[in-house]
């Protein structure tokens, strides 16, 4: 995740009051489809990752003038991705995906989004994202190792199966340095519906002690760490409200976060900084979800960040709640 996810989020949040009404038998069947995330293989994604990152070469400093680098706050001399984009490449292969990828060329940074799709059999044109970055500083647990993580466990539960509409599987590159990777792949995106994308950037991380959870003083913000924030703008907040209900359902503690309009006002900047954010601008629903990052996280964008930090029933829980969304809005798995 891009430096100071803004304080304004919280001013936002609130437990949110679902006005849709989701189908019975379609809430039953997504969260039949959810029970099936194992924690125990989402840890183990986070451990190959961030090994990944380990082992990787850092991006060149040579490509940055010293104005641009800030050590603190986007310390770009520690950002790998290239054996992380192997690994989630090599993962959608042994699932089975026929894998592509969204390459741009660029003399200073060229990008590579790697992408899975399970073609839809009733609406093959009618299209759920599922979109995580694979960059990241340092070894990246939280960020975004976490988020890949839960990605590649939707895309196993996925795999072999049947639904009404496509789903597709996104890593996106270069995340880190302004949302380069996915800007680039939704300005190249066909004539489709975009039924919705959920994005994951910071899903790992827990802490529910009081005081753990950072805000605004004055402002009625929770401080205790103890949940996932799910932040739409109202072309998604449908989605949004549909989420809400999943995780009623499945006992997932969710904190809605509806930005005003497209979400793309200067009251709600700060809101856009991940991978949701070019889905917006461009008129598409997305819902990104979070731990908030650095408002929880003291180990964000440090050398800490590491999977011994991460809550492993967290971010199980997480990934259930997002792999019952991805069932309800692809409308599966058909028999």
């Amino acid at each position: 995740m891009r430096p100071l996810f803004a304080a304004l989020l919280f001013l936002a949040v609130s437990s949110c009051a679902s006005r849709a009404t989701p189908d019975e038998a379609a809430l039953s069947r997504a969260g039949d489809f959810a029970a099936g995330v194992q924690g125990q293989r989402l840890m183990s994604d986070v451990d190959a990752l961030v090994a990944s990152h380990r082992e990787d070469t850092p991006l060149d400093c040579g490509l940055f003038a010293p104005s641009e680098i800030d050590t603190a706050r986007r310390p770009v001399c520690n950002l790998t991705r290239d054996k992380a984009r192997q690994l989630v490449r090599e993962r959608f292969e042994s699932l089975g995906y026929t894998v592509t990828t969204h390459d741009t060329e660029d003399p200073r940074f060229p990008t590579s989004n790697v992408i899975a799709e399970l073609r839809g059999t009733e609406r093959p044109d009618e299209v759920v994202v599922v979109g995580a970055h694979y960059d990241a500083y340092f070894s990246g647990a939280d960020d975004n190792s976490s988020g890949v993580a839960a990605m590649l466990e939707m895309a196993r539960l996925a795999s072999g199966k049947r639904f009404a509409r496509t789903v597709r599987f996104v890593g996106f590159d270069l995340e880190e340095l302004g949302l380069v990777g996915s800007t680039r792949y939704v300005s190249a995106l066909p004539r489709e519906k975009i039924v919705t994308s959920i994005v994951f950037d910071c899903v790992g991380y827990k802490d529910a002690t009081p005081g753990a959870q950072l805000g605004l003083p004055g402002f009625p913000i929770p401080n205790t760490g103890d949940f996932i924030a799910a932040i739409a703008n109202e072309r998604s907040n449908v989605r949004l409200e549909e989420l809400y209900a999943l995780g009623t359902r499945l006992g997932v503690s969710l904190r809605g976060v509806l930005t005003p309009e497209d979400g793309t006002g200067p009251a709600t900047g700060n809101l856009m900084r991940s991978d949701h954010a070019p889905f917006w601008m461009a008129g598409q629903s997305s819902i990104f979800l979070t731990d908030t990052a650095n408002f929880r996280n003291p180990h964000y964008h440090t050398a800490r960040d590491v999977p011994a930090t991460l809550d492993p029933d967290f971010l199980t829980d997480v990934t259930r709640l997002s792999a019952a969304g991805l069932a309800y809005w692809a409308e599966g798995p058909l028999p």
